[in-house]
């Protein structure tokens, strides 16, 4: 007796239709969480910037600038580095002393004590909404 080897053609249709669905599937899954990923990369970057130019403040012995534009949508250490936020997320930026700032310039001031002049940063998409938030005293950056 001689025993068919092998797949039929039904077989390999039901198995590539599967597989076609799961990745379609995790294609939708990925593309919809792609905008979160790229603000929660901006917010690690953004507070990163901030705890390096304190560290910088305390190291050198001399104040340290970040500088938010939130009209070209840029921040960077003053005289040291810049960086873009990605077009499709929003900044604002609460100051203490004069409220919401949602254009012009943002200055956030390191002492080489390791205080902060600065207010809490903002950044949201049209899914999530991300808090930076400043100690004046300390110099923590905690993120909401």
């Amino acid at each position: 007796m001689m025993k068919n080897n092998g797949f039929t053609l039904l077989e390999l249709i039901i198995v590539l239709f599967l597989i076609m669905l799961i990745l379609s599937i995790s294609t939708v899954f990925f593309a919809n969480t792609m905008p979160s990923n790229r603000l929660n990369a901006t917010v690690r970057e953004m507070s990163a910037a901030i705890k390096h130019a304190r560290s910088l403040a305390q190291i050198d012995g001399e104040k340290q600038t970040i500088t938010i534009d939130l009209d070209s949508k840029n921040y960077g250490i003053k005289g040291r580095m810049s960086k873009n936020i990605p077009s499709d997320i929003t900044i604002k930026v609460i100051d203490p002393f004069s409220g919401e700032k949602l254009n012009g310039k943002y200055l956030i001031v390191f002492h080489t004590t390791g205080s902060i002049e600065g207010g809490t940063i903002v950044l949201w998409n049209n899914k999530k909404l991300v808090s930076i938030q400043l100690d004046p005293i300390v110099g923590s950056v905690i993120i909401k």
